[in-house]
């Protein structure tokens, strides 16, 4: 499992004009799924994800969890965070997880964050979605 997290001040997904998920302070997570992952996987994501300390104390120092801040997020799934880029031009994604894997540990993901998150949004998983940000920092971590 993959994870791009990058610190927002809003995000937003949209699908055939529609907003689907909208959040304001928080999390955008792009989340990319593969093949070997596992529930288990999710689960230590997510929990790392919410404990993360990359928000600024009174200080300015990155010190508060999502969790102290009250923080949103809104989930994206990425299956092109598998894309393979080795050989030629043209990026392979044989490393990620067959489509009906992928959502049901997309969903599982989002469930887990849920127990502890109190707004968790999300995108539509295999559309086509235009997803809109304001990162905060800017700052963006990978979680593998």
């Amino acid at each position: 499992m993959k994870t791009v997290i990058q610190r927002v001040t809003k995000a937003s997904v949209t699908v055939e004009g529609q907003v689907t998920g909208q959040i304001g302070r928080g999390y955008l997570v792009l989340l990319g799924v593969g093949k070997e992952d596992t529930a288990a996987d999710a689960d230590r994501i997510a929990k790392k994800m919410a404990n993360l300390r990359i928000f600024p104390d009174e200080n300015g120092k990155t010190n508060l969890s999502i969790l102290d801040v009250g923080g949103s997020v809104l989930v994206v799934s990425q299956f092109t965070l598998y894309a393979d880029c080795r050989r030629g031009n043209r990026p392979g994604f044989s490393n990620g997880a067959d489509p009906a894997k992928a959502e049901e540990l997309y969903e599982y993901f989002m469930e887990k964050c849920r127990e502890v998150i109190p707004v968790v949004e999300h995108g539509i998983f295999g559309a086509d979605m235009e997803v809109s940000l304001v990162n905060d920092g800017p700052f963006t971590i990978i979680l593998e």
